[in-house]
């Protein structure tokens, strides 16, 4: 049964995606807002969500909650919508809907042939942050979980290893070795740290416990490389913002644990800034 819904999904998807292609970026983009507003609710109930920023603080009455939910699912309608044309960022004019603060610090990067850690979090269209780290001429590798849905795994795979970021890391035991090679060969390291995970460290991400990647806090163990943030916010609907933030440097002495609040404590901040930003529908705290 799951195998059908995941087989039918993946035609709806598909058939969009041919829909926005046709429709153009900007036209693709709006209406994809106007999907996700609509559908977005019956997806995934929106008083989970609501319970959420409610539980963090985020919000000043119930109206305020309502309308950061309404944003992010026109957000999530957007990122839908511009699949199609995640190529034409990456190979011609759509580049410039992307803002770049920052660069001089990827152009130390690349100048001193460093291996650095990039951490961000589902912000807005995430896929655009490896896709412009790799183009500025980071020598990268990122971090992944496969989709639920395998027929359309394969689809978004595709994307990603062709116009995102070449190497893909997946995440489990054989990323681990995948990890390692990488980074002896003076590869940076591209990862969400956001999404909750069934092994890694309960780390505190709005004064609750949540269950956090632990990736990171073990690479600057054992190699002691930088923490680069990375943020990207949308603008006036179509253009993007896309920082990225002065390295965090770490010893190998620092505890795993102290590490991760502290990563999640970048996080936390950026997603205060404008919660709406953020995908709420993660299951953080389970």
């Amino acid at each position: 049964m799951k195998s059908l819904r995941y087989f039918f999904e993946y035609i709806i998807i598909k058939f969009l995606f041919f829909i926005f292609s046709l429709l153009g970026y900007s036209r693709a983009s709006n209406i994809g807002e106007k999907i996700g507003k609509l559908f977005g609710p019956l997806i995934r109930d929106n008083k989970k969500i609501l319970h959420n920023l409610e539980e963090c603080n985020i919000g000043n009455n119930d109206h305020d909650r309502t309308v950061i939910v309404s944003e992010m699912w026109g957000n999530y309608g957007r990122i839908l919508a511009e699949y199609p044309f995640i190529k034409h960022f990456r190979n011609s004019n759509l580049s410039k809907y992307i803002t770049l603060e920052g660069k001089d610090i990827l152009d130390e990067i690349i100048r001193e042939k460093k291996s650095v850690v990039f951490i961000s979090a589902h912000f807005n269209n995430f896929e655009l942050m490896a896709l412009c780290l790799e183009k500025a001429g980071i020598d990268l590798a990122a971090i992944y979980r496969p989709l639920n849905n395998f027929f359309l795994n394969n689809t978004m795979e595709n994307i990603r290893k062709k116009y995102i970021c070449r190497n893909q890391i997946k995440k489990g035991k054989s990323g681990s070795r995948e990890i390692l090679k990488f980074i002896k060969q003076n590869f940076s390291i591209a990862l969400m740290i956001d999404q909750r995970v069934s092994e890694g460290v309960k780390s505190n991400f709005f004064n609750r416990l949540a269950l956090t990647t632990s990736i990171p806090a073990q690479i600057i163990k054992k190699y002691e490389l930088e923490i680069v943030p990375v943020y990207i916010e949308r603008k006036n609907k179509i253009y993007f913002n896309m920082s990225i933030d002065k390295p965090i440097k770490f010893n190998n002495k620092s505890e795993i644990i102290d590490i991760t609040n502290r990563l999640n404590n970048v996080i936390e901040k950026r997603i205060l800034s404008n919660p709406s930003q953020w995908i709420w529908t993660h299951n953080r705290w389970k």
